[in-house]
């Protein structure tokens, strides 16, 4: 049975489950627009429609985590996009939390990927996206999450890779708690926005390769470029050959991967 943490019951979190669907976002942004609010998990075994980063299809076996948060007015517009960096701290605080020392992987192969990935031990193992829009005078936004517990894609945009085999030994119903808990705590401390300072912070102190060159891929250009980290907004900054640039939007990628392949 799937439940939400103490913590994530205590602010009021509400927990829907359903065996399968096409996608848990598609479906809480269906509510949304009916007059539904957040804050709402919908957690599905499986979905047929599960979709990623750019429209790719998110390949949803049973036994990986697919869920979706609906959030209500969660901040100003400007700064929605920062929820990127709050739950990519979520799902690192949950992996750490349940990790046994000495048989799981260190705290230190435990990443966050700008903008929205998991990484464990140099693999994917988590993404989010999200999704927004406007119901009355409220606005809402639909954070869709896949975790790959038990399995991962063995084609993916970038090399993948799931929790039980790096001995972080967990099943969708005991991990879950941890997760609407580590959300409900890093929303506290993101605090609508004002606090993004400290999730700049902590997630600056887990983040992947940075100091490193990467290939950065926006929707005009690709590029190699050493990463900088992130500025007060969460852009990501780079150097590309001693010329500073800001990232809005983009993909980093390893420079020795093919990246054109889905999920």
């Amino acid at each position: 049975m799937i439940s939400l943490g103490e913590k994530a019951a205590q602010n009021g979190f509400r927990l829907s489950h359903v065996e399968k669907i096409d996608s848990t976002s598609a479906a809480l942004m269906k509510d949304a627009l009916a007059g539904a609010t957040g804050p709402q998990w919908l957690v599905a075994d499986e979905q047929e429609d599960g979709k990623g980063r750019r429209g790719r299809f998110w390949n949803s076996p049973k036994g990986n985590l697919y869920a979706s948060l609906l959030l209500t007015d969660p901040a100003p517009s400007e700064k929605i996009a920062q929820l990127s960096f709050v739950m990519a701290l979520a799902l690192r605080d949950a992996v750490v939390a349940i990790n046994e020392p000495g048989v799981g992987p260190t705290d230190d192969d435990i990443e966050v990927k700008w903008p929205n990935d998991l990484i464990l031990c140099d693999k994917k193992c988590a993404g989010l996206l999200l999704e927004g829009g406007v119901k009355g005078q409220s606005r809402f936004v639909v954070v869709g999450l896949g975790v790959n517990v038990l399995s991962h894609p063995e084609k993916a945009n970038h090399p993948a890779g799931n929790l039980n085999e790096w001995g972080i030994h967990t099943s969708v119903e005991h991990f879950f708690p941890y997760l609407s808990d580590a959300v409900a705590l890093r929303l506290e401390q993101w605090a609508m926005g004002q606090g993004f300072s400290a999730t700049r912070q902590d997630w600056l102190a887990h983040a992947y390769k940075v100091g490193q060159d990467m290939r950065i891929n926006t929707s005009t250009e690709s590029f190699v470029a050493r990463l900088n980290g992130v500025d007060e907004t969460g852009n990501l900054m780079v150097d590309q050959m001693g010329r500073p640039r800001t990232i809005t939007a983009g993909e980093i990628f390893p420079l020795d991967m093919n990246f054109e392949s889905n999920n």
